[in-house]
C-alpha cells in the first residue's frame, strides 16, 4: 500500500461518508474530508496536496504564525487570542481572510488544547473582532469513546455550543469534528469537517 492507493481510499471513506450523512438525513456534499497527515512520509503528504489539502489542523505556536497567516486557507487549532491576533496582523492583503475554528475542549483534558466551553463565548467574540480572519466554527478532539451513543454525546456537546453562539448574533457554519474511529459519529451530530489520518493514510510509521 503505497500514495498510489490514496485515491481509492479516499474513495472508500467518502462512502462511509456518504452512508453515514444519508442515515442522518444530510447530502453527502455537506461534508468535507479533511486529511491529515501528521508524520506520514513525504511521498503521503505530496499526494495528500495534490488531493487539495490547505488546512492547518494542529495547535498554533506563536513562532509559526507567520508561515501559516500566508500560506493556508484554515486553521482548525485556534484557542489562544494573542495567537489570532498575530494571524491577523500577519495575513497578506492579498489573499482572502484566513478562516479559522475555535478549539474547544469539551472534557477540560490538560493533554490537550481548547479553550473551555465557559471561556469560549468571550473568545469568538474577539476573534470575530479581527480584521483579516474569519470565524467560521468550531472544533474539537473529544475523549476516546468506543461506543457509538458516547461518540455523539460529545459531538451534540459542541453543536449545541456553535447553536448557542449563533443564537447570540455570531454566524457559525462549521463544525470541525470527527477523526477516523468516531466520524461517522460526528456526522450524525451535524460535522461539516471530518479529518481523518488513519483512515487514509493507515497507522502513523513508528518513530
Amino acid at each position: 500500500m503505497g500514495p498510489q492507493n490514496l485515491p481509492e481510499r479516499i474513495a472508500a471513506v467518502q462512502e462511509r461518508v456518504a452512508r453515514a450523512a444519508a442515515g442522518a438525513g444530510r447530502s453527502a456534499q455537506s461534508v468535507t474530508l479533511l486529511a491529515v497527515g501528521k508524520a506520514q512520509p513525504v511521498e503521503w503528504l505530496a499526494a495528500a496536496a495534490g488531493c487539495g489539502l490547505e488546512h492547518f489542523v494542529g495547535r498554533v505556536q506563536a513562532n509559526k504564525t507567520r508561515p501559516i497567516a500566508e500560506g493556508f486557507a484554515w486553521v482548525h487549532a485556534l484557542d489562544r487570542l494573542r495567537i489570532a491576533e498575530r494571524l491577523a496582523a500577519q495575513r497578506p492583503f492579498h489573499a482572502p481572510p484566513l478562516n479559522v475554528c475555535l478549539q474547544v475542549n469539551l472534557a477540560d483534558e490538560h493533554t490537550k488544547g481548547g479553550v473551555t466551553p465557559a471561556e469560549l463565548p468571550a473568545l469568538a467574540a474577539a476573534v470575530a473582532g479581527l480584521p483579516r480572519l474569519s470565524l467560521r466554527g468550531l472544533m474539537c478532539i473529544p475523549p476516546e469513546e468506543t461506543e457509538p451513543a458516547r461518540q455523539r454525546a460529545w459531538f451534540a456537546r459542541l453543536r449545541e455550543l456553535l447553536d448557542r453562539l449563533n443564537s447570540a448574533g455570531a454566524r457559525l457554519d462549521t463544525l470541525s469534528m470527527g477523526m477516523s474511529a468516531d466520524f461517522e459519529a460526528a456526522i450524525a451530530e451535524g460535522a461539516t469537517i471530518v479529518r481523518l489520518g488513519t483512515a487514509l493514510f493507515g497507522p502513523r510509521p513508528v518513530q
